[in-house]
């Protein structure tokens, strides 16, 4: 099926059309979802017949189709993921994209002819990541889209494994895989696919004013195409599963053209020139290159501007009925353009298409609005231009239906794990803390052990540390950052075995790279909150690394971690019962562009900016808590539980409050019960 080409051109397929267009403009391969288990579950997907139709029409013109089963799952769903898998072993799928450790290890265990694909929700920003995941049956890595080039080109000269880079469309202003905003905000997680871009939405600062302050603009590296195929990108994608076919049309066009010619090894200079003229008119937002340049970089951010896709027509000046005048207006849309209004209070988005439309002699225009709930001052953007829109010829046939394959109705295999050792540590409360100098805090109530985030200032700290701290290093466990690049992986593999030497034995484990730091040193470990381990078949992953228990995630709730591990296994379970959620880790520090340390939204919830090093985190201004759900906890067999008071500084007012509350198993007032009780928002 390889085209003989070092490159490859990776497109969207968020509908049949979008495919038609992809395939069309000349994709070397498309990446699309089924019903279920996708990161863009509001998107239109695929029937499991048009999937099949569409690989059978793609292998015929010797183009590739990956499919994206990029979300985290829970236990109660392991037998549709297992039947999944095992109708996608019977299809010849060039590569199936994952997130979950649980489809791994189903794919490594039970079907081992299906290529695996690390999704960049996975988080690989290192080549330790991409070694571990290459050991484990990875043949490709999604390279999280928070690196520079320089970044790239490193992990490429020390690892053999495939790199795919994402190069245009939208971009998440939290690193790839962390974000837990949508989810804490109703349950939709972003993780399950469900995310509700809720930030993007228009947000007050302390100072009363209102802006679209986390609202990042579009990725475009068209220009970066010859530094990245040098740099070892194997593969070139764009996103956009969610976008119209126009959208996919005019991208995959403008980078095919500079593609062949990097490909045939001609000039660029002209190929670069058109495309991106013809990108000026792919209706998405303003263009950034990211980081890609620079990591302290926040030009991709533009507080301004609403974050929605597509041109900017101009304001509602005045409505009568089920038309809106608009003065004034950037361009005239014509019958059959789809438009988007969007309130100016960000209450509310609606797309349509024209069906009338009256052109007045000083530039403004009367058309149909949508029926209910818009207003004078709302502003209207054009989306798609029925002029501009190209029609491709259909890859799937006309009776898909002809495919009749589904999944079959049979059980997952029984799993399997233990943890390794015995624990090493005691029961009871566990305190994270952010900073060295709160452990100073802490020891007024002293817990059974202490929690200490370790990024490379706190690392760094503690080996230089000549003052007696008011714990022992046994008595500390240190609780890596999820996001871990080249740059953290050089100074932590420095770091690390002075630590163990100093008596630092414990260790949480954030992301799939720190494993392989402890290949030879026998550290204590074990797998940490964004390891997600929400079913047995991920937790049996994990625990082949040696692990000595497990975090479970924020997200995660109470019937399925009892659902996850037997009774007897719980003493080994750590879970967090007060926190401040982090909701979003932004790789750029943002107190140079924002000078506030708090927000609000539409309904009056508070949240807190916190800036540390080169990252800025986001977090409720209400925590977490479960503290009176304790006794419930150790009757079902729970032993360990983790108050985490990171990100900010703690002060001793609230850790003497929060720790009175935990001992007395009393709530919060106004603490959030996150997805405790109801778990994820399910899809009907």
């Amino acid at each position: 099926m390889e085209q003989n080409k070092k490159f490859e051109l990776l497109a969207p397929a968020g509908s049949p059309e979008a495919l038609n267009a992809a395939v069309g403009e000349g994709a070397d391969a498309v990446y699309l979802g089924l019903k279920n288990f996708n990161a863009r579950l509001r998107g239109t997907n695929f029937a499991y017949s048009q999937f099949e139709a569409a690989l059978n029409a793609l292998h015929k013109i010797k183009r590739k189709l990956y499919l994206t089963l990029n979300t985290v799952w829970t236990e109660r769903e392991a037998d549709r993921m297992y039947q999944l898998l095992g109708y996608l072993s019977k299809t010849s799928v060039d590569g199936i994209i994952v997130q979950d450790f649980g489809t791994l290890n189903f794919l490594r265990r039970y079907f081992k002819q299906l290529t695996v694909h690390a999704s960049t929700q996975m988080n690989c920003a290192s080549s330790r990541a991409c070694n571990i995941l290459s050991t484990h049956g990875v043949s490709r890595v999604v390279l999280a889209r928070e690196l520079t080039l320089e970044e790239i080109r490193e992990i490429r000269n020390h690892t053999n494994i495939e790199l795919e880079v994402f190069v245009h469309g939208a971009l998440c202003v939290s690193a790839s895989g962390l974000c837990l905003f949508s989810s804490y905000l109703g349950g939709k997680s972003a993780n399950r696919g469900m995310c509700t871009q809720a930030c993007r939405r228009k947000y007050s600062s302390v100072n009363d004013e209102s802006k679209y302050y986390f609202s990042p603009l579009d990725l475009q590296l068209i220009e970066k195409l010859p530094e990245l195929a040098l740099a070892g990108v194997r593969s070139f994608k764009i996103e956009g599963r969610m976008k119209s076919a126009d959208y996919t049309g005019i991208t995959v066009a403008a980078y095919r053209l500079v593609l062949d010619a990097i490909e045939e090894e001609r000039p660029v200079f002209e190929a670069l020139k058109k495309a991106q003229t013809m990108l000026k008119s792919d209706f998405a937002r303003q263009k950034s290159c990211f980081f890609i340049d620079e990591k302290s970089n926040v030009s991709f951010l533009n507080a301004g501007e609403d974050g929605g896709s597509g041109i900017k027509i101009g304001v509602i000046s005045r409505i009568s009925g089920k038309k809106a005048l608009i003065k004034n207006a950037a361009q005239i849309p014509e019958t059959g353009d789809t438009l988007r209004i969007h309130k100016s209070d960000d209450s509310m988005r609606s797309a349509y298409k024209i069906n009338f439309i009256e052109n007045k002699d000083d530039g403004s225009f009367w058309c149909n609005i949508p029926e209910s709930g818009f207003t004078e001052g709302d502003v209207i953007y054009l989306m798609q231009s029925k002029k501009n829109s190209k029609r491709y010829a259909p890859v799937l046939p006309k009776l898909p239906d002809s495919y009749k394959k589904q999944p079959g109705h049979e059980s997952a295999p029984e799993v399997q794990f233990k943890f390794y050792g015995k624990p090493e540590f005691a029961e009871g409360f566990f305190v994270s803390a952010a900073n060295i100098e709160d452990l100073y805090v802490i020891q007024s109530i002293r817990p059974s052990m202490v929690i200490l985030s370790l990024d490379c200032a706190n690392a760094k700290k503690l080996c230089n540390n000549k003052n007696i701290l008011p714990f022992k290093p046994k008595e500390i466990m240190l609780n890596f950052v999820p996001f871990y690049n080249e740059d953290a992986d050089s100074e932590f593999t420095n770091y690390i075995p002075r630590l163990f030497e100093m008596g630092y034995k414990t260790y949480f484990i954030n992301n799939i790279a720190q494993f392989s730091i402890f290949k030879n040193i026998k550290a204590h470990l074990i797998a940490g909150e964004y390891l997600y381990s929400f079913n047995r078949a991920a937790v049996e992953f994990l625990s082949g690394f040696n692990i000595e228990g497990i975090r479970t995630p924020l997200e995660n709730s109470r019937q399925n971690a009892e659902r996850c591990f037997e009774k007897h296994l719980r003493q080994k379970i750590f879970i967090t019962v007060y926190s401040s959620p982090q909701l979003f880790r932004i790789q750029a520090n943002l107190r140079s562009v924002y000078n506030f340390n708090s927000f609000y939204d539409s309904k009056g919830e508070h949240f807190y900016l916190t800036h540390s090093g080169g990252e800025t985190l986001v977090t409720p201004m209400e925590p977490f808590s479960i503290l009176d759900k304790i006794p419930f906890l150790q009757k079902a067999g729970f032993k360990r539980f983790i108050i985490d008071f990171t990100p900010r500084a703690l002060s001793k007012k609230t850790y003497k409050e929060v720790l009175r509350s935990a001992i007395n198993y009393s709530a919060i007032p106004g603490a959030s019960r996150f997805n405790w009780k109801n778990g994820f928002y399910e899809q009907s």
